[in-house]
């Protein structure tokens, strides 16, 4: 008998999940049954789809934590639960640290650590008060495990919210699980910002073992396994996303002369 996971009846919110990787969570939600409320600064180009489903868009500023109280208060009115939040929303341009005013690093932390901790807030504030508690999921990056030049303060950001994240799964547990989900090099359609053309993009593939990028599916397939009592005995977790990670430079650089 096959393995399904139905998340029917729960509602899930999913930052920053009109696009690239947060549609693809939004999608994987919504083929597992879930109403999923997306919300970012900005209305999509065009809604988020998936089993002939469509998830509901709010617009918020992840900054302002009086709005995001009230948005999570309205989807408690609306839906009349929470059972997960997806902290996706994050990102940041390449920098050098030489390159950028400690203002506009700060910036960096703010969307990326600062604002989920705002919506954790928020969103336990609704599932405290709910029998079934809930689940959140805090998107992460393989920038926070590893040096990241270019991007040295968004992997600070994304290796504080992987801590931020098990010291949330201690102090609110057992109702509500926190895990973080830790995504490596993602196929978006952003992706020839950073990896060029398709050929590029398909030699950056072949340096991952599994030899590809992943897909926004890929994430969004194991946040739909996090979200669901599957996972119900997962918390204060960190799940690698990544292929295999990144093959070790040294062996190409030993092999190079043989």
């Amino acid at each position: 008998m096959p393995v399904t996971i139905d998340l029917s009846g729960s509602v899930a919110v999913v930052t920053g999940g009109t696009r690239g990787v947060g549609a693809g969570i939004a999608r994987a939600l919504l083929e597992a049954g879930a109403e999923v409320v997306t919300c970012a600064r900005r209305a999509p180009d065009k809604p988020v789809e998936a089993a002939g489903r469509t998830a509901r868009f709010l617009p918020v500023d992840l900054r302002d934590p009086a709005a995001v109280a009230d948005f999570f208060d309205r989807v408690r009115g609306d839906h009349g639960r929470l059972d997960a939040l997806v902290n996706n929303a994050g990102g940041t341009p390449f920098r050098m640290l030489g390159d950028g005013a400690a203002e506009q690093q700060a910036r960096v932390v703010e969307l990326n650590l600062v604002a989920p901790l705002t919506a954790s807030l928020a969103a336990y504030e609704v599932m405290r008060r709910q029998p079934t508690g809930g689940t959140v999921i805090m998107i992460g990056s393989v920038s926070g495990t590893r040096p990241s030049p270019g991007s040295a303060v968004y992997g600070a950001a994304k290796a504080g919210l992987d801590n931020l994240a098990r010291s949330m799964a201690v102090e609110w547990a057992p109702l509500v699980r926190v895990n973080t989900l830790v995504p490596g090099m993602v196929r978006t359609e952003l992706s020839h910002l950073h990896y060029g053309d398709e050929d590029g993009i398909a030699s950056v593939g072949r340096t991952v073992p599994l030899g590809r990028l992943a897909e926004p599916s890929d994430i969004g397939d194991a946040c739909v396994f996090l979200a669901s009592d599957r996972a119900a005995y997962i918390s204060g977790a960190s799940l690698l996303v990544h292929g295999g990670g990144e093959r070790p430079a040294f062996l190409d650089a030993a092999t190079a002369n043989h």
